[in-house]
């Protein structure tokens, strides 16, 4: 199997401990893995979350400069695309992976690819350490760490649940039980063609 949860939450983390030596959203992304590696794949899909996450705190700011607002919520639509660019990448390999499997007459549809479902992950790994720091949080009431605290358990066990459940779908895929029908997402805001706004420049 080229990719499980496992792997993927191990590259999760790598990314986000990473980033957060310098906690610095424009920092150059670190080459851990050699290109071509879905190992770099995935850090790389992290990545883009992680500093995409830091972005969504700045431009939350109420008193942020609007052009340093738009500026942001630029950069986040580039993150988007980037983001839903690397899952596409990933959803092929992974297509061509199981491409001779022999499908069930049975064989059903999932509700997602298994890549949307590692997007996911990515996003989770992140709650996790975001939520951790805040549990831990020493100028905060205790109240609020006790809360985080709950929270982190919750999440932790969202993690469990859904890194079981990618095994079980590639396991499925794998043996046929599974159908991996893939589209592309079609992002209309970023078309030239298909967004009003663009096209009647």
């Amino acid at each position: 199997m080229v990719v499980d949860s496992a792997l993927c939450n191990q590259v999760f983390n790598e990314s986000i401990n990473h980033y957060h030596v310098s906690d610095n959203i424009d920092q150059p992304m670190p080459r851990m893995y050699e290109a071509g590696d879905v190992k770099d794949l995935l850090f790389k899909k992290n990545w883009i979350d992680t500093v995409q996450w830091h972005l969504e705190d700045e431009i939350r700011d109420p008193g942020i400069d609007p052009s340093k607002a738009l500026m942001i919520k630029q950069k986040i639509d580039k993150s988007n695309q980037d983001r839903t660019d690397i899952v596409e990448l990933l959803d092929h390999l992974l297509a061509e992976e199981f491409k001779n499997v022999l499908i069930a007459t049975d064989a059903t549809v999932n509700t997602e690819t298994p890549a949307w479902a590692i997007d996911r992950l990515s996003i989770l790994a992140l709650k996790i350490f975001h939520m951790n720091e805040a549990a831990h949080r020493e100028n905060a009431s205790q109240q609020h760490r006790d809360e985080c605290s709950q929270k982190l358990k919750v999440l932790l066990q969202q993690q469990t649940d859904l890194s079981l459940s990618i095994n079980q779908l590639l396991i499925d895929l794998e043996s046929g039980k599974k159908v991996l029908k893939l589209y592309k997402q079609m992002k209309m805001y970023n078309d030239p063609a298909l967004n009003p706004i663009l096209y009647k420049a």
